[in-house]
């Protein structure tokens, strides 16, 4: 495992590194939230559920932006 990903311990810790992975790249991040509802662990490698609410549909789109 390298050092960075040994960084990752919760679910905010690995967002953060995607999102600067992404933008890294000059890459756009675009969310939608409808009515949508998630169960994650609580932990990374935990086996505890949390359930985030969202207001149904998930979409994530990224797309890499010309210089």
């Amino acid at each position: 495992m390298s050092t960075e990903t040994s960084k990752i311990e919760t679910w905010p810790d690995l967002a953060i590194g995607l999102y600067d992975r992404l933008t890294e790249r000059n890459a756009e991040i675009s969310y939608n939230f409808e009515d949508f509802s998630l169960e994650v662990p609580q932990k990374v490698g935990s086996e505890r559920k949390t359930e985030w609410k969202m207001n149904g549909k998930l979409t994530i789109t990224t797309a890499e932006k010309s210089s």
